[in-house]
């Protein structure tokens, strides 16, 4: 790292813990508000375990819902809302179309069903509000 880099990384440090638990937060709030909608499902923390809940991701199931990740996404980008479809598997990238791949259906599935939700530390209750109203108004159509 550069002299500047290792101040930046110094500097984050003495705030990870705050940032930590307002991820958990964020996390926590989504899954109050959403959690029980059925065809909604959220990443559990293992038992054992304490994650820092860097990102809040959802899964979509089209036949309980009525609606796809990406009808989601889009009403959240219509209202002016990032979010992001998980991770594209490896695999199906073009750049390692000819990779061999030992797949399962897991990563394939995840990435046709979910949705990675704003959760940055600087979000206040109001805008986790307006999200949630935008994705329960989705999900009533």
């Amino acid at each position: 790292l550069s002299n500047l880099l290792a101040a930046v990384g110094r500097g984050q440090l003495r705030v990870l813990d705050k940032r930590v638990q307002r991820k958990r937060e964020i996390f926590a709030y989504y899954r109050q508000r959403l959690g029980k909608i059925a065809g909604i499902a959220f990443q559990p923390e293992l038992a054992g375990t304490f994650t820092n809940r860097w990102l809040t991701a959802i899964t979509i199931n089209p036949k309980v819902t009525g609606v796809t990740r990406e009808d989601i996404r889009l009403a959240l980008e219509a209202e002016n809302i990032e979010s992001r479809p998980l991770w594209k598997p490896m695999h199906l990238q073009p750049v390692y179309g000819e990779a061999q791949a030992y797949v399962n259906g897991v990563a394939e599935a995840l990435f046709k069903d979910g949705l990675c939700l704003p959760s940055g530390t600087a979000m206040t209750d109001n805008d986790l509000d307006r999200i949630c109203t935008i994705i329960e108004k989705t999900l009533q159509k």
